[in-house]
């Protein structure tokens, strides 16, 4: 198995990408059908520089999130994220989703880091 990246941590499922954000998306809300609860999902851009510079959408989910998060238009920022794919009438689509989103520099916190403050 290959050693991580400097953009991958934790797992082979989570990774990580530091860059701009260049635009932010109206957030969206509704009820869910199965369970009835209210739910909220914001869209964001992160540009990541380079020769060629790369752009990935992605999405925090949870009012709560978003709120902690505060992600704003033009901050430098790490993003950590899990990808997945869904189907939907015979095609699939990508998801990308934030766990954390932290401005550029900041340490993610660590488990003892946490329970220390508890």
């Amino acid at each position: 198995m290959e050693s991580p990246t400097k953009n991958e941590t934790f797992n082979n499922h989570d990774m990580e990408l530091t860059g701009k954000i260049i635009a932010v998306m109206p957030a969206q809300s509704g009820v869910s059908q199965r369970t009835g609860n209210t739910w909220m999902t914001q869209q964001y851009v992160l540009e990541v520089p380079g020769m060629y510079p790369k752009r990935m959408v992605f999405e925090v989910f949870g009012e709560d999130k978003i709120r902690k998060f505060n992600v704003q238009q033009g901050m430098e920022a790490t993003v950590s994220f899990e990808i997945d794919a869904h189907e939907y009438n015979g095609r699939w689509f990508n998801e990308v989703r934030a766990w954390d989103v932290r401005p550029a520099g900041q340490q993610q916190p660590t488990a003892q880091s946490v329970a220390s403050n508890l």
